[in-house]
């Protein structure tokens, strides 16, 4: 049988349906009994959200997190719900203009209801949860068995490269998960109406959500409905190429601030420019991209996001190759963070993955292997492969990662706590990064020793920039840990010079601006 037969094929209703007449069909939709299965797999996704939710609170009030990649996104969103526009004193632009996330607007009304960082850390949990309901969908449909739906869904959720992701700060990518997993489900059972929703909600997470939605209406204009994928297709490249081109310049004055992490690209580069020089290297040099591609343990990488599906996709890979444009950025780039499997990036491959395994697991011939039913054997590899690459690289309880719970009681988590207690709420503040995640609902706060040297601020995130004089005269207090190699003699020496220190503790300082005392010069 053809893969395109296989995928088109109709499929096994789940266990314990009904096959029956209109008789029983008008009856259950009057009286839905949830089954095992469904009970089960909604309990293990509000386990899941309920424990990641917990863990990111912990880590929050314990210090864990920080301006990049927590506060700014507070700070962003806190500001829009006052009314007023999102420019992220934290990094110095615009919320929108360092990515077009404007999927963050919806988490607005929930700032009028509860503003705290916690409405950002139960957001991501719960998104990304609900990224195993597409996987459940599919496979009770694809594979027969609401059971082997469970076990699918489960190792969506166990995937190391999703609970990573939940542990990161606040990324709005997180809500990647859920909208493309959506979107392919969609589109394999041809509801358009709803296929649309999804497609235009991932594309308003990020402008790179592209990467993945293109290859998708690929697939769309092949296998299903050509008008539909190439509307994909060019809807998704012509988002993008707005959302760079036409906002992200107005706003920051450059279509992207991430050409660096292209290979071979210079300082000066364009991103049309440096991704030509990719291409021309491909061609006249493609020993030198291949070495690239080898370089740093890149192909682990792939190993890794692969592995918790047992490449059992293989089978009819079409569907996970969709995510394969997306893990080729990742490797491609020289920004180590994207070919980690802890950190965001790659939270988007894995809908892809996760749905392109169920779609070849559905396509096996019925039949015995050794005794044992083909799609059960497949299964039991599926578990298998998932919990024992849990145990290896997630971070779960069981597992072999050594993990960071987050203690609130911590004495220096307390003592920070504390000491910003004394700060009004509308004071101008610089403060150290494990600090700025607690204060960031004002219209003025930056990451120390921001604005006195600009560090990771402005358009382009200058990595050491100058004095910014504007807003460092402004600046009313300073909050800074007591430990005096956290930073250079010449900053410490500013702020002693110009500020009195009100408060101190075992493990902070608080520095109140004496506007009497002038600002020393710029150092050279």
């Amino acid at each position: 049988m053809s893969d395109l037969v296989d995928a088109d094929a109709p499929e096994a209703e789940p266990s314990g349906a009904s096959d029956g007449t209109d008789e029983e069909s008008s009856e259950t939709a009057e009286r839905f009994v949830a089954t095992a299965p469904q009970v089960l797999v909604a309990g293990v996704i509000l386990i899941y959200v309920w424990y990641f939710t917990q863990r990111s609170l912990d880590i929050h009030h314990a210090l864990g997190t920080a301006s990049y990649d927590s506060a700014l996104y507070d700070q962003g969103v806190w500001l829009l719900s006052q009314g007023d526009a999102p420019f992220v004193t934290l990094m110095g632009r615009n919320l929108f203009g360092d990515h077009t996330s404007f999927i963050l607007l919806l988490l607005v009304p929930f700032y009028w209801i509860w503003p705290a960082a916690g409405v950002l850390f139960f957001s991501q949990s719960l998104v990304i949860g609900l990224g195993a309901l597409p996987v459940f969908l599919y496979g009770r449909k694809r594979l027969g068995s609401e059971w082997y739906a469970l076990i699918v869904a489960t190792a969506y959720l166990l995937h190391p490269a999703i609970g990573w992701t939940n542990l990161e700060n606040f990324h709005p990518d997180s809500f990647l998960g859920v909208f493309v997993g959506f979107a392919i489900y969609c589109a394999l059972e041809r509801r358009w109406r709803w296929y649309l929703v999804s497609v235009v909600l991932a594309l308003s997470v990020k402008e790179d959500a592209s990467l993945v939605l293109v290859p998708m209406g690929v697939w769309v204009a092949v296998k299903r409905d050509w008008k539909i994928g190439i509307a994909t297709v060019l809807g998704s490249v012509a988002f993008m190429a707005v959302a760079m081109f036409v906002v992200m310049r107005s706003l920051i004055g450059v279509p992207t601030r991430n050409t660096w992490r292209l290979p071979f690209s210079q300082p000066d580069d364009s991103t049309i420019r440096a991704g030509w020089r990719i291409i021309d290297t491909a061609v006249t040099n493609p020993t030198a991209l291949a070495e690239h591609l080898r370089s740093d343990d890149r192909p682990w990488y792939l190993w890794q996001m692969t592995a918790p599906v047992a490449w059992l996709f293989v089978r009819l890979p079409w569907i996970a190759l969709i995510s394969a444009l997306v893990m080729f950025t990742n490797i491609l780039s020289t920004f180590w963070y994207q070919y980690q499997i802890e950190y965001h990036y790659s939270l988007v491959a894995v809908p892809a993955l996760s749905l392109g395994t169920v779609h070849a697991i559905g396509a096996l011939r019925e039949g015995r292997w050794r005794g044992v039913p083909v799609r059960a054997a497949a299964m039991g590899v599926l578990a298998v492969a998932s919990l024992w690459t849990t145990y290896l690289w997630s971070p779960v309880p069981w597992g072999r990662t050594e993990l960071f719970y987050g203690n609130p009681n911590n004495p220096w988590a307390q003592a920070g706590h504390a000491i910003v207690e004394d700060i009004p709420a509308d004071a101008i503040v610089s403060a150290h990064y494990r600090i700025t995640p607690h204060i960031a609902h004002r219209h003025e706060i930056y990451q120390f020793p921001t604005p006195f040297r600009a560090v990771l601020y402005g358009p382009n995130g200058n990595v050491d920039g100058p004095r910014i004089p504007e807003r460092a005269e402004r600046v009313e207090y300073v909050v800074l840990p007591v430990t005096t190699d956290a930073y250079p003699v010449d900053d410490w020496l500013l702020i002693e010079s110009a500020f009195d220190l009100v408060e101190i503790n075992d493990h902070w300082i608080l520095y109140e601006r004496d506007f009497d005392v002038p600002l020393p010069p710029p150092r050279e």
